[in-house]
């Protein structure tokens, strides 16, 4: 059990989080012909999408209520009507999210009954999906904002089994795959060819790895999202297999999924490290019925291979890890299978998760708080985003790039994490970061005679009389 250190102080020095509203986007973006909309400012909508053009390096749809001076006081509901219709005449998209920032939130928002004077108003839009979620960003983080969006979609879009007719095992190799937001494109691409060697065809919701993953298309501009989870696979969840669930954020998620569809769950915390790919193994391996297939074992072998070759390095080396929660964890684990010593663990906002973590405690505040624990605990290594690099430098410490955003780097939003190949790649990393930085080197020994002259030498109590 970890203690739970709480912030104190009235405000955040050097930011570590992103905020809800981000996090609420990246899940809609999963999403195929989707577009979400955040109501409050312009510059609340610039912002978000400067984090992830930078990140993605890709054209970004989103759109934004433009409350100003007058709304902010007066009421902003016909901007929010007024935005959906123009959105649904012009750009024909299959879902559209209305996202609530901060400024609208303490105006007193209603964005769900927004959406039901959208529908009354205009019938001639009843094929498109409209999901309204509360995600202020004066609290929670992106990692809160994409779980409450993914389970206000799941609540919108995935009939009742009792209505809609669906049966579990319906469908003999679908499994529904609920992805954290720690789960990267590439890490998507992983989990998929994983699942298709247990010869199972696995339905992410969402899928990011099919509308952000930097593919270009014939098309030169889409005001919607190009690939990602159709929303006709959403009345299918209901006929699935089972569920598998990656990252504990995403928990009432899939209660809702499951008491909607009565598919059977697998909750799975993450897939860094030996422990936890074994995990999912055994999980495809029930699901499927099929005997764990010799490349995984071979690639299973290769991550033990590696764990021996860079323990020399890893072990007790002191880390501080900055990231949310559900990433928090996952680098814990991983580490620790190493050896390594996690000193300084920082997160954004107080979860549930953070009680259980394998560490003395946690601090829930900013990068400013990870450098202050890091310089008393003489941190040797850091793993965080973008936003920890200038840290990392006055620590005078190696960094390993990891959660979002990452923008100093060319394809981080690519790199595989997950399985027992992205694994084993993290752990070359992580070694590699130490070698160059020298860390494990033993000091130049010198002498203490070393700068005496010749003749104070002959009072060395060692020389012979």
């Amino acid at each position: 059990m970890a203690d739970i250190l709480k912030r104190n102080k009235a405000l955040s020095v050097n930011p570590l989080k992103a905020s809800q509203p981000i996090g609420g986007s990246l899940a809609t973006l999963g999403f195929d012909r989707a577009i979400p909309m955040l109501h409050g400012s312009q510059g609340c909508t610039a912002f978000a999408k400067v984090f992830f053009v930078r990140h993605f390096r890709e054209p970004i749809p989103l759109q934004s209520t433009a409350m100003d001076q007058g709304s902010s006081v007066m009421g902003a509901d016909e901007n929010v009507v007024q935005g959906i219709r123009a959105i649904a005449e012009k750009s024909r998209p299959a879902l559209i999210t209305i996202l609530t920032t901060g400024l609208a939130e303490t105006q007193g928002a209603d964005v769900q009954r927004n959406v039901r004077e959208f529908r009354e108003q205009y019938p001639e839009f009843a094929d498109i999906a409209v999901v309204g979620v509360n995600t202020p960003d004066f609290t929670g983080s992106v990692e809160t904002g994409f779980a409450v969006t993914l389970t206000e979609i799941i609540r919108a879009l995935v009939p009742d089994a009792k209505t809609a007719g669906t049966k579990p095992g319906t469908r003999k190799k679908q499994v529904n795959v609920l992805a954290s937001y720690m789960l990267t494109p590439g890490d998507l691409e992983a989990l998929r060819d994983i699942f298709e060697q247990f010869q199972l065809r696995p339905v992410f919701v969402p899928d990011i790895s099919d509308s952000l993953d930097g593919c270009l298309t014939s098309e030169d501009f889409s005001p919607v999202t190009i690939g990602g989870t159709a929303l006709s696979e959403m009345a299918t969840l209901g006929d699935a297999l089972a569920t598998v669930v990656i990252g504990p954020s995403l928990n009432k998620a899939a209660e809702l999924l499951h008491e909607k569809t009565g598919v059977p769950t697998y909750n799975l915390a993450h897939l860094y490290g030996l422990k936890a790919n074994d995990a999912l193994l055994m999980a495809l391996a029930e699901i499927s019925g099929r005997e764990v297939p010799e490349r995984l074992e071979r690639q299973r072998a290769q991550l033990q291979d590696a764990m021996l070759d860079t323990h020399f390095m890893l072990g007790q080396l002191r880390i501080a890890i900055a990231a949310d929660a559900d990433l928090l964890a996952a680098f814990v684990d991983l580490v620790q299978e190493l050896g390594s010593d996690v000193v300084a663990a920082v997160t954004s906002c107080n979860v549930p998760l953070l009680e259980r973590l394998p560490v003395t405690s946690v601090k829930v505040g900013d990068l400013e708080d990870m450098e202050i624990i890091s310089k008393a605990q003489k941190v040797q290594l850091v793993i965080g985003n973008s936003h920890t690099v200038d840290t990392a430098e006055r620590l005078q410490v190696p960094i390993l790039r990891a959660g979002f955003p990452l923008y100093d780097i060319i394809g981080g939003y690519q790199k595989t994490w997950i399985g027992y190949r992205g694994s084993r790649q993290t752990l070359f990393d992580l070694a590699n970061l130490v070698i160059n930085y020298s860390h494990e080197e033993i000091p130049v020994y010198r002498s203490v005679y070393a700068q005496k002259p010749a003749s104070e030498l002959t009072d060395c109590p060692l020389s012979c009389h």
